[in-house]
């Protein structure tokens, strides 16, 4: 497992575009999120990292905002960090669909709009990462991207037998070897921040401040349309 704060020089990279996806329902999106997204980011020496929120998760609850909300809360969110040298960016591709968000039609969606010679990573948690075969078509993500995965030290769920297998045949040790335009597997250790939304929402619907797990302006976004209140 290596570090997120090994990065590599841009003239280790590819030509072509790199770019970073981060799908979730971000009910709401927290620092972990943000955080994790810059880390990799700049591991990987990407152009952008797309933040994609999910409009029907298959494999989750219902959020508790609404599709329109979340997409609004990940755009303060992003804010100060867009652009041409924060490098995250919102795409909001997922809520343009009126059926469940399946992480393989995004992905087809992207290559159909960027072409083949992009290079696009799909970041996901250890956790998302161990439910990988219950996915829909799950085997065919590694034909559309490489995958990272994000660890943190205190996570110890057991690996199916299937995903020993893949990671056995498709995982990497070294950033500086991600150049493939898909096809890869790199599993990095992240800042650990023990943030998450279920936490965020709890307290929220207790009547405690979460303040300094998420971004001010999200926080205000919630506050001023009473979100997660019982």
């Amino acid at each position: 497992m290596l570090s997120l704060a090994t990065g590599i020089s841009a003239s280790d990279a590819a030509m072509t575009r790199r770019i970073g996806l981060l799908g979730g329902t971000f009910d709401p999106v927290h620092y972990g999120h943000l955080r994790g997204a810059l880390e990799v980011r700049d591991c990987l020496d990407l152009d952008e990292v797309r933040l994609i929120p999910s409009a029907r998760p298959p494999h989750r609850d219902q959020p508790g905002a609404t599709a329109q909300q979340r997409l609004a809360m990940v755009r303060l969110a992003v804010g100060e960090h867009s652009g041409r040298h924060g490098g995250l960016v919102v795409d909001d591709r997922e809520l343009q669909r009126n059926k469940p968000s399946y992480t393989v039609e995004t992905l087809e969606s992207l290559r159909g709009e960027l072409g083949n010679t992009v290079t696009l990573f799909m970041i996901l948690g250890w956790d998302a990462f161990c439910g990988l075969p219950a996915w829909h078509r799950w085997e065919e993500l590694l034909q559309l991207a490489s995958l990272v995965v994000l660890q943190r030290p205190e996570q110890d769920q057991d690996l199916p037998e299937v995903l020993k297998d893949l990671l056995a045949a498709r995982s990497i040790n070294d950033p500086r070897q991600a150049n493939a335009q898909h096809g890869q597997i790199l599993c990095l250790s992240q800042t650990p921040l023990a943030i998450s939304a279920t936490h965020i929402r709890a307290l929220l619907a207790g009547g405690q401040s979460p303040r300094f797990l998420l971004p001010d302006a999200v926080l205000d976004y919630i506050e001023t349309n009473g979100l997660y209140r019982p």
